[in-house]
């Protein structure tokens, strides 16, 4: 697909947030008939809440691929929406976590504020995806008792990944809730940060076009722009 450039913005990629114009989330709506019981839906365009880009699904060939997950009180569906990259308002990384923290439960916080010394330690951005990110991103519960955090630690240059993935695993030793979350380096391939920590000497690389096993030493390399 051809991505239009747009005030020098990049292509939506892997978590990013894709804000929908009010023509395209109309275009988007009248073209999904089951999406008509979902009553809260009806609050994206209106409050201006982004969506966030996906891996399309085979026979998705036209447009540009989106979800979002509902909130628990609506039952957690995630919605799969398709527009036409010209309904692209704007384009936005995930929240950082510092960003997020007040949107999360009390018991949180130090836990937050320990990750975001480690992120400024290791010179890398940390953001949050998943419950706590849409909480923040549309002041909806999202978080419960058996949420898990979403971090993910943006990585480039000299990062030290196995001092990174030891020192995640430490703060989660001591965390209310289990630290999910994952490694991306320059060219936004990602992996899971518990794989890295495990040692394993083939990683599953996550981009927005494909899942694939890597060498640990060559996502490593490659994704710091090596």
């Amino acid at each position: 697909m051809t991505w239009p450039c747009k005030h020098g913005e990049r292509p939506p990629g892997r978590h990013d947030l894709v804000f929908v114009s009010p023509a395209g989330w109309r275009a988007m709506l009248d073209a999904r008939d089951d999406l008509a019981a979902e009553t809260l839906l009806a609050h994206w365009p209106k409050m201006r809440w982004p969506t966030i880009r996906r891996r399309a699904l085979p026979g998705e060939a036209t447009g540009l691929a989106l979800g979002l997950p509902l909130p628990p009180s609506a039952g957690k569906r995630r919605i799969s929406l398709l527009v036409d990259v010209g309904h692209v308002a704007s384009i936005a990384r995930p929240p950082l976590l510092r960003q997020a923290r007040a949107y999360a439960p009390l018991n949180w916080w130090s836990t937050l504020d320990r990750l975001d010394a480690l992120a400024l330690r290791h010179a890398v951005n940390a953001r949050v995806f998943g419950s706590l990110a849409w909480q923040s991103l549309t002041g909806l519960d999202y978080v419960t008792n058996r949420s898990d955090l979403d971090v993910l630690f943006e990585f480039q240059g000299e990062t030290d990944i196995d001092r990174l993935v030891a020192d995640v695993a430490a703060i989660e030793a001591d965390a209310p809730m289990r630290i999910d979350g994952e490694l991306m380096g320059a060219d936004s391939d990602a992996v899971n940060w518990r794989e890295v920590h495990g040692g394993a000497s083939e990683l599953l690389v996550k981009s927005i076009e494909r899942v694939a096993l890597l060498g640990r030493h060559q996502f490593i390399s490659g994704a710091m722009g090596s």
